[in-house]
């Protein structure tokens, strides 16, 4: 049966091929009852990208982000920094790749700030030394070096959402994916999160319904739809097709 949406590609700035970070290969993915979640899925993002990730609720973004540190496995093919995603290697490229979840309740489960944020180094069995500073720089780049102490169930949702953060900078990965991390923020929350996220040098790939971020932080954007990817290129070209937005259940900003 044919697709009714063309694929759209719109002009990418070239990148320098070495400095691959990910390479996703013709992914399909199915679930146990059938529903398949991703078709023949394929992307790259060089290091330093920030690349936004929208699409209607159903549309794949999560499945696809549990793809690129092994939680689901499927066919096709996963690398990261030109390592293939394989049973042998998953500690390696689960380290390579940071996932922050939506709820930061799924990912803060120890009674401090502190043991939250070592628990990643010390379970890759650092010295304390390491793990101290780790902490230390993680905490500093998300703007809560003061909350080391405090008791993460205590914190706000914004709060918890820069500690979830810090969790997975401390692992110091090559990749940092966020599955909607503006949700549930007050205008504050948000606009501290959008700072943050515009400082930290690392490569970035965002799930959002927030259109509004996408614009603001995201020189590139990927539209999935139906588990494919329908566009994918510069979001200021991606944010003026209203043609394309409407098709996929997107609201311009």
């Amino acid at each position: 049966m044919p697709h009714s949406h063309p694929h759209t590609t719109f002009s990418i700035p070239k990148n320098n091929e070495d400095a691959l970070c990910v390479q996703v290969r013709d992914l399909h993915f199915s679930y146990p009852d059938g529903h398949m979640a991703l078709e023949s899925v394929s992307l790259k993002l060089c290091d330093g990208d920030k690349v936004a990730l929208v699409g209607p609720n159903g549309a794949g973004k999560s499945t696809l982000m549990l793809h690129l540190n092994g939680i689901l496995g499927a066919r096709g093919e996963v690398e990261i920094r030109g390592q293939r995603l394989t049973r042998d290697n998953l500690p390696a490229i689960r380290a390579m790749v940071g996932l922050v979840f939506q709820n930061p309740d799924d990912q803060l489960f120890s009674p401090t700030v502190f043991e939250d944020v070592a628990f990643g180094p010390l379970h890759m069995g650092l010295p304390e030394e390491d793990v101290r500073a780790r902490v230390d720089s993680a905490l500093e780049a998300v703007r809560m070096s003061s909350y080391k102490d405090r008791l993460s169930h205590h914190l706000s949702v914004g709060e918890k959402k820069r500690i979830a953060i810090a969790t997975v900078l401390s692992m110091n990965p090559s990749i940092l994916i966020l599955d909607e991390p503006s949700a549930g923020l007050d205008p504050r929350a948000r606009r501290t999160l959008i700072n943050l996220l515009r400082e930290l040098p690392i490569t970035m790939l965002v799930s959002t319904h927030d259109m509004r971020l996408v614009q603001e932080l995201f020189p590139r954007t990927i539209v999935m739809d139906e588990g494919r990817v329908v566009a994918d290129g510069l979001t200021s070209e991606i944010l003026e097709d209203e043609k394309l937005l409407t098709a996929h259940g997107l609201e311009k900003p």
